[in-house]
């Protein structure tokens, strides 16, 4: 335990070093969940077998990094729109090894496609 508590010393100092440029302290939990907790005047303390950033509190034991970041990564994002495209007007078409490829050759997987409208992915199923 004085091992973890004189690392997490160690960490603060060069915490606060680099603190300036990014707004956000996130941590990853071991289950893969994320946390951001803003860093301006940001207070983090360890005390039996927790550490509290903020007003978030960690087990040590859950936690598995912990790194700067400039956006906040709790916050989950995702695909906002699905849409069904045509695709007789795609002027290229590329597999993920990125061989250009036809309409023809297409199989079950994931192309790239390249038409007036822009870039997309696109599932074949």
């Amino acid at each position: 335990m004085k091992r973890v508590f004189i690392f997490f010393l160690m960490m603060m100092g060069t915490l606060a070093t680099y603190a300036d440029d990014f707004p956000y302290l996130t941590f990853v939990t071991t289950t893969g969940e994320k946390t951001s907790v803003g860093s301006a005047s940001l207070i983090i303390t360890v005390e039996d077998g927790k550490l509290k950033a903020g007003s978030q509190t960690f087990v040590l034991s859950d936690l598995a990094k912990m790194y700067f970041s400039t956006s906040d990564e709790s916050t989950s994002t995702g695909i906002e729109e699905v849409g069904i495209d045509s695709l007789d007007d795609a002027a290229e078409i590329y597999d993920l090894q990125g061989r250009k490829t036809s309409m023809s050759q297409m199989r079950r997987g994931i192309y790239i496609i390249k038409n007036k409208n822009g870039t997309s992915k696109v599932s074949v199923k």
